[in-house]
């Protein structure tokens, strides 16, 4: 009778229907794979805490979609035309809203094929497991705290290209110029630093000593702030 919930209500005598232990046994090997996946992509890159999660999540997701088309040619096409629209034809979100937009696809055309059971199962599942990610901190950087994003003004007239760097080297793990524009007519520079600080009691020292350098104009030190769209 439990067997029977996970049938398809549109199957009929000679469709094949999954065994609700292979079916787990997939989705299991599917996040194993995802979160192999997942620290494999952390290690010594840069990285979003969302962008880890939905990695994780990913090919659990897939897994089950492809299960459920199961050699249907028709439904496979569908579902590649559906997804494209989730990346071509929507505005741009984070790694966690599109892997939520594709978990939800997903269980949406698993009930749509017939499969109830499997459905409420993949949404609950995924939904927890994506939860618990997120209540272990799953790819949650350590000392990521430190890690800011420094803009500093500086008058026209004053070299920038290493005027800083001995106190950056100082109060710093690690400093990179991300951008330099021009500000006020042009008679001020506004620099922006990627930067990892050594201490964070150190931040209002670094402040004032970077005043004495900059002439007393305009410092902010801010979140890390993400580089074009966050994944």
């Amino acid at each position: 009778m439990p067997d029977k919930m996970f049938e398809g209500i549109f199957d009929n005598g000679g469709a094949t229907v999954i065994a609700v232990s292979d079916f787990l046994l997939c989705l299991g090997v599917s996040l194993f794979i995802g979160v192999f996946l997942a620290l494999i992509y952390t290690y010594k890159s840069l990285y979003t805490k969302s962008f880890v999660i939905t990695l994780a999540i990913l090919p659990a997701v897939v897994c089950v979609v492809i299960m459920m088309v199961n050699g249907n040619v028709g439904a496979g096409v569908a579902v590649a035309g559906a997804f494209s629209l989730v990346r071509f034809r929507s505005a741009p979100g984070t790694a966690r809203e599109i892997g939520t937009i594709f978990l939800a696809m997903g269980a949406g055309m698993v009930a749509g094929m017939g499969y109830l059971g499997y459905a409420v199962l993949v949404s609950l599942l995924l939904g927890f497991v994506m939860l618990f990610y997120q209540k272990i901190g799953l790819g949650e950087k350590r000392g990521g705290s430190r890690e800011k994003t420094l803009h500093i003004t500086i008058p026209e007239d004053l070299d920038y290209t290493q005027v800083f760097d001995e106190l950056l080297e100082k109060y710093t793990s690690a400093a990179e110029v991300v951008s330099v524009k021009t500000t006020n007519m042009g008679s001020l520079f506004k620099l922006t630093y990627q930067i990892t600080l050594r201490n964070l009691m150190e931040e209002k020292e670094l402040i004032d000593a970077l005043r004495c350098r900059n002439g007393n104009l305009e410092i902010s030190i801010t979140r890390r702030e993400a580089e074009g769209y966050e994944l």
